[in-house]
Order: C-alpha cells, then structure tokens, then sequence
C-alpha cells in the first residue's frame, strides 16, 4: 500500500540496477505512468534547473544515476566520477526538498567506505579513514551524498536515507572492457579467449584482493524494502555477506565456462581495496532484507545470458 498513487522519480530507470527496480515497482503494483525516468539526452541531472523540472509533483525520488565503472574507468576519468556525481545529488537532494517530496533514497557505494577497515564493514566506521585512493574521487561524491541527506534532515526535517550497496552483478550487467566491474570483464576475458581459441587470458594485479557480491535483483529488493519501510539518518549496508578473492572468483568463472587454459596474473595493474565484505544486520534489523541468491547460482545465470546475447 506504500507506493499507491505515488509518482515516483527514478533516476538511472533504463541503466542495470535501475530496470530491475522498475521492474520490483511495477510487482508492488505502481503504474508505469506513475514512474518518471529521466534520459540524460533530455535531463542534466548536472543541472539544478532541469533537477527542478523533474522533481515537480513528485513524492518519492530513487536516485540509482551514477557515472560509474571499473578500477581502470575511475581512474582514467577521477575528475569526471567526482564532479558528476556530487553535482547530480546536490541538485537532486535540494530540487526534492524544495519540491516538498516526501522521501529521497540515496543509492550509495562501499567505495565510501576507508580503504583500510575491519572486516566486515560496519556502518558506524564509514569515516575512520580515507577511501581506496584509486575510486575515492567516486566514493567520496557519493558519501558527500550523504553528508547532505543528514545535513537536510538535521535543518529541514527532510526524509532522506542513504543505501550502501557493495558491487553488484547479474544478467544485463556492463560488459565495455573500458568501464565494467570486475565479473563481466572476466566473463567477457574468458569468452573472447575460447572464441579466439587463446590458452591464457590475463587479470589486473595479484589475486589476494577480496570482493563482496549482490545479484542485481536481490540489490532491487533491498532498494524497495528500504524505501518502504526505512526513515532514518543513518546509512545502512545492502550486501550479501560473503566474501571472496579475485584468484578464487576467476578460478570460478573459468571452471563454470569450461576454461582450462592458463590465468597471468600482471601486477603492475592494482588490485584496489586489499578487502570488502560487508556487516548487512542493520538491513535485515531495519527492514527485513537478506540477499536470496546463492553467488554461483548467480554466476551462472549471468554468464549463461552474456553467451547467449553473444553466440
């Protein structure tokens, strides 16, 4: 009953997580009509004006837009990450307050999180140090995000929360070598390898870095369990709680894609954050979530759609 009669702004609605939140939506049963979701050729999301436009009539605003990508993409463009995504929800924050919207959700990042923190990561240590240096530009204008949230709850009394969302993957995920995470640039590594009949494929840096993972469906769960029922300042983690080596993660996919050739490991590329694995008990305290999908069943499924799309 939550969402009845609601408009709701999506931003990111046509993007990976985005699509599989319209879709959670639409089973709660909100009209498509009742969904705007801005395309970026006709909104700025840069621009406080065009914010201002969108934000009109609105009650709820779910902010999944990010310029985001792999170790290599946020380094190449750390200028670019930063600006666009703490310009996007600064405007977006203000426009939805001045607006009179009900609620804002903030879709946020582990790369929020210091480079450096106990395993797992607890909510409450979020600023005990700097970020992984390579996606801090990204993970810092995402935790901006939050420290407006808070500000514009603590002088407003606007309902504003924010979700930290470990890396995600799933079918329809980004498969551009020049900016996708890590799962489907070493699908993608191992299937042009077979295809091109290659006995090795080569991986960024050592293998001992450590990597927590959310199916993109789960992640869209946890959005929508958050958006109904969570109003508070604090962040809260959505994760999956396990945690696994890149080594042991490529060692996976080649087994699950019948690859038997040989893994170079070039450590002259970073490894980025040493670990990630995520503490998710406030999530599941708060309002009842916990990730459904079992990772190689996951795995599976996504490599089974890229082969497909690409076959």
């Amino acid at each position: 009953m939550f969402f009845n009669n609601k408009k709701i702004l999506l931003t990111g609605g046509v993007g990976f997580l985005g699509s599989c939140v319209v879709e959670k939506l639409i089973s709660k049963g909100v009209k498509e009509e009742n969904i705007i979701i801005p395309r970026s050729r006709e909104y700025d999301l840069r621009d406080r004006s065009a914010c201002d436009k969108l934000v009109d009539g609105v009650c709820l605003v779910i902010h999944c837009a990010a310029k985001v990508g792999g170790i290599g993409f946020n380094k190449e463009h750390a200028g670019e990450v930063f600006y666009d995504n703490a310009a996007m929800a600064l405007n977006l924050i203000n426009a939805a307050y001045r607006a009179g919207a009900e609620k804002f959700v903030g879709i946020g990042s582990v790369c929020e999180y210091p480079k450096y923190v106990p395993i797992p990561f607890k909510e409450e240590d979020l600023w005990i140090g700097y970020p992984e240096e390579i996606n801090a530009p990204y993970g810092l204008a995402k935790k901006m995000m939050l420290a407006q949230s808070q500000a514009y709850r603590k002088e407003y009394g606007f309902n504003a929360i924010h979700l930290l969302i470990i890396n995600l993957y799933g079918p329809g995920d980004n498969f551009n070598p020049k900016s996708s995470h890590v799962i489907p640039a070493l699908i993608k590594k191992v299937f042009d390898a077979k295809k091109e009949k290659k006995n090795f494929i080569e991986v960024w840096g050592t293998g001992k870095a450590s990597r927590e993972f959310l199916y993109v469906e789960d992640a869209a769960e946890g959005i929508i369990l958050a958006t109904e029922n969570y109003n508070k300042e604090e962040p809260v983690n959505l994760g999956s709680g396990m945690e696994i080596t890149i080594k042991d993660l490529v060692e996976l996919i080649c087994r699950l894609m019948d690859f038997k050739g040989e893994i170079r490991w070039d450590a002259s590329k970073p490894d980025g954050q040493p670990r990630r694995c995520l503490d998710v008990s406030r999530a599941e305290k708060e309002f009842g979530f916990g990730a459904k999908t079992d990772f190689k069943e996951g795995l599976k499924k996504t490599i089974d759609w890229y082969v497909m799309k690409n076959n």
